[in-house]
């Protein structure tokens, strides 16, 4: 069995429930840690909810604590402390060192822990996933006018992510990545390569696109909040192309778009903690425009 420790926001949520998917594609027995949701406390507690619920049946095994706890080897019956002060811990985490990890595929009895957002995980099962993520459906009148609208046209979702950004902290992470130059490119690529697009602009900053974003085929979806949020995901992945921000919510959009002609285009880096060479990130990202801070296009 492999039990894969479950933590994030949707998007990154999305990600361990496939690599889940793609661990038992190859006949291995899956298990999510949910842990962090459900039992921890402190630090030790994940302040996001768990998403995963919120979506449409979704299905996943839940590995019980009984079995967290001799895959951790965190027992506190004194048996098991006398044994680890005398011969260690028999901990059986494997925690991701590296963007991708094809190793992980080779082993068993093992606790993953990682975010495992490497799009080579899951390229060849991109089809059941889009089969087995489902959004219930929206009673939003807005939201449902969109899904009809969107497929008549040229439809092109575009991210912008600001807010949790600025912080101080996640600025320094985060921010001049997707810049001013990231999206005229990436919009300009989309202005040669499909007719007559219509753009449909996403952002946790509405005042910030409204003023960027003013021309006759651009329009802002800002009725999405709080836990109905969830549906600009669905509205991405309805859309025929799509332009991500540094955001697992965005990318996990593009990738649950069917669109077999999509054109998927994401930043260069995620975050500029990243320290990848650009050969690496293509070799990573296949089916993907990837577009640098300054403009530049790799890929495709």
């Amino acid at each position: 069995m492999i039990i894969i420790h479950v933590m994030g926001g949707l998007g990154n949520q999305l990600y361990q429930y496939a690599l889940s998917e793609k661990l038992k594609s190859l006949g291995k027995e899956v298990k999510l840690d949910l842990y962090a949701y459900k039992d921890a406390q402190g630090d030790d507690r994940e302040w996001r909810e768990l998403e995963l619920e919120w979506l449409d049946g979704l299905e996943y095994d839940i590995c019980t604590s009984k079995e967290r706890t001799e895959f951790l080897d965190n027992s506190m019956n004194p048996v098991s402390r006398v044994r680890r002060k005398l011969f260690g811990r028999r901990n059986r985490t494997v925690k991701e060192t590296s963007v991708y990890m094809p190793e992980i595929f080779d082993m068993d009895e093992v606790y993953l822990y990682g975010y495992w957002g490497c799009e080579r995980y899951y390229v060849d099962i991109i089809p059941l996933l889009q089969e087995k993520i489902r959004f219930p459906k929206s009673n939003n009148p807005l939201n449902q006018k969109f899904l009809l609208q969107a497929g008549k046209e040229n439809s092109v979702s575009i991210h912008v992510r600001r807010k949790d950004y600025l912080t101080v902290a996640d600025g320094a992470r985060y921010m001049g990545i997707c810049t001013d130059e990231y999206y005229e490119s990436a919009i300009s690529y989309i202005r040669d390569h499909v007719d007559n697009p219509v753009f449909y602009i996403f952002s946790d900053d509405t005042d910030y696109v409204r003023e960027h974003y003013k021309e006759s085929d651009m329009h802002i979806v800002d009725w999405n909040e709080g836990r109905d949020s969830l549906y600009d995901m669905e509205l991405m992945s309805i859309c025929q192309h799509n332009i991500c921000a540094n955001s697992t919510f965005s990318i996990w959009g593009a990738r649950l778009n069917r669109n077999i002609d999509k054109i998927m285009i994401r930043p260069l880096h995620h975050d500029n903690y990243e320290n990848i060479d650009e050969k690496v990130v293509i070799e990573n990202w296949p089916g993907w425009l990837l577009i640098d801070a300054v403009g530049e296009r790799y890929g495709l």
